[in-house]
């Protein structure tokens, strides 16, 4: 019997086409960017076929059209609550802690997103999700006060308050309240020129950080950024002026590479856009902007100390060929290639048995040996994308736009448990996801052990 309730994942490919929509709307160069980034994609596949066709054999060229992630920042922990039951309803759930404040951004945070192959490759879809820290607000009246601000606010209206309530009580959404529960939910998200706050108390909340105040003055947690995948980075960072969009100086994240690791971001400059105080007062507020990125193979822990440590070696200059460059020499000490990473266990990978493969179950059995199957040709092994975020690129993206690309730090202190305790549960480690996804992987090959 069909099931009456719509799926996390429909409703999750639903939301997430309607908030690029609207951002389309509110922010006319994103919808410049999806047109430049679908062209530079159009033209790698054009010229690389043998990519083409890995994409399609892997199920990633379906979802690289659609791939999004989003960015939002929330005031407070009833909010970020709230936000993790909305999100478990579209198949979204909370991976990874992420510390910005130790790069001078006041917030921590974690990515709400699909965990299983089948989700992520019916839509990856993904939000990096922010809990302002106030305690790190210096001037402790102002602290109250914006605590105060934040406390008067509702950002989820009356409805999607009841759909989340009903999706509770009897297990799923019907298709009428589905097409309700994603409009409802996007209201959360929309930009509002209206701030709850007088000129005077947004200049004091700016003045302890622009981030602060972008959390604080609002009536809901806007979208602050979409960001498409395209698979050559370095390409749209170099046609970005001729589309009339002015990229940040550098690249975050690691260099060009044969194949690709975790994670790189570029984006455009936050807008300056047209605001209206409560005591009526006229102003502009500063940040939403565009941001591209290029997902590579996932690494192990073993490969992010290693990702870790050598770029901990680099340093960020203003010239982004220069970085490249500099970049790639020191990540020379980076095996590049396929074999090696998986050889040496650097990386994550899907493994697939081939028709040979299903044809001789029994030489699987006798023959565990991972590279030895694949040199016959019985299993193949597939790359694992990255799903996941960096936090030093994540701070470099935030602190291009808010107007510094320096990597200033504070006094701000990792406190995981704080952010989970605001969350109302643990974030899942992205470590432990990729571990067992490949031994999933394996174990579906016939394959109990890797070695």
């Amino acid at each position: 019997m069909e099931s009456r309730w719509v799926s996390a994942d429909s409703l999750r490919a639903g939301f997430a086409s309607a908030m690029s929509a609207m951002y389309q709307q509110e922010v006319p160069q994103y919808g410049t960017l999806l047109k430049l980034v679908s062209q530079v994609n159009a033209e790698v596949l054009a010229q690389n076929p043998a990519l083409k066709q890995q994409l399609e054999r892997d199920n990633e060229l379906s979802r690289l059209s659609v791939e999004r992630h989003g960015a939002i920042r929330v005031g407070t922990a009833a909010e970020l609550a709230m936000l993790r039951q909305v999100f478990a309803i579209m198949g979204m759930y909370p991976v990874g802690y992420y510390d910005l404040s130790q790069a001078g951004v006041p917030v921590h945070s974690t990515a709400f997103r699909p965990l299983d192959d089948d989700a992520l490759n019916a839509n990856p879809f993904r939000l990096f999700t922010s809990l302002l820290r106030l305690e790190l607000i210096d001037d402790p009246s102002l602290q109250q006060q914006a605590a105060e601000i934040l406390a008067a606010r509702d950002i989820f209206t009356p409805r999607c308050r009841e759909l989340v309530s009903l999706h509770q009580q009897q297990g799923g959404l019907t298709e009428q309240q589905a097409e309700e529960f994603i409009p409802q939910v996007l209201e959360t998200f929309r930009w509002h020129q209206q701030t709850t706050v007088d000129q005077g108390t947004y200049q004091a909340l700016l003045d302890q950080h622009r981030l602060i105040a972008d959390v604080v003055c609002f009536p809901g947690c806007h979208i602050n950024h979409l960001t498409p995948r395209t698979l050559d980075i370095d390409r749209v960072q170099a046609l970005m002026p001729d589309a009339g969009i002015t990229p940040k100086a550098i690249i975050e994240g690691p260099p060009r590479r044969e194949v690709p690791i975790l994670l790189r971001q570029t984006s455009f400059k936050a807008l300056d856009e047209a605001v209206r105080f409560r005591d009526a007062q006229q102003g502009t507020h500063t940040a939403r902007f565009g941001e591209i990125e290029q997902r590579g193979i996932a690494l192990t822990a073993k490969g992010r100390e290693l990702y870790d440590r050598l770029l901990q070696e680099s340093e960020t200059g203003t010239d982004n060929r220069v970085h490249q460059q500099k970049l790639g020499d020191i990540f020379q000490a980076f095996p590049d290639d396929a074999k090696t990473l998986r050889v040496q266990q650097l990386a994550w990978f899907t493994f697939r048995l081939s028709e040979k493969g299903r044809a001789l179950p029994e030489q699987i059995a006798a023959q565990q040996n991972i590279e030895t199957l694949l040199d016959a040709g019985l299993i193949s092994a597939t790359p694992m994308i990255y799903e996941d975020f960096l936090p030093v690129s994540a701070a470099g993206i935030f602190q291009s736009n808010l107007g510094s690309e320096t990597k200033a730090r504070s006094q701000g202190h990792s406190s995981k448990a704080e952010f989970e305790k605001a969350l109302g549960a643990a974030v899942q480690d992205e470590i432990a996801l990729y571990a067992q996804r490949q031994k999933a992987s394996l174990a579906r090959c016939g394959v109990t052990q890797m070695r």
